[in-house]
């Protein structure tokens, strides 16, 4: 059966934090030295995340356990 893929989605950092269940401290200090991904600006002072890199991020946690 083929992989279904979806359309990408963006998520605000309440959903980061809700899906991670880390605080804003912890996604922005691994960020910053580039172990979670990167936010993506949308202008001002708006940003996202891609909820598939955050999704391969905690996967990556799971199996590194």
């Amino acid at each position: 059966m083929p992989k279904q893929v979806s359309a990408p989605r963006f998520l605000r950092l309440p959903e980061v934090l809700a899906m991670t269940g880390m605080g804003k401290t912890f996604i922005y200090d691994r960020m910053n030295d580039g172990t979670f991904p990167k936010q993506i600006q949308l202008g001002g002072k708006s940003v996202v995340w891609n909820e598939q890199e955050v999704i391969k991020w905690m996967e990556d946690r799971m199996a590194n356990r």
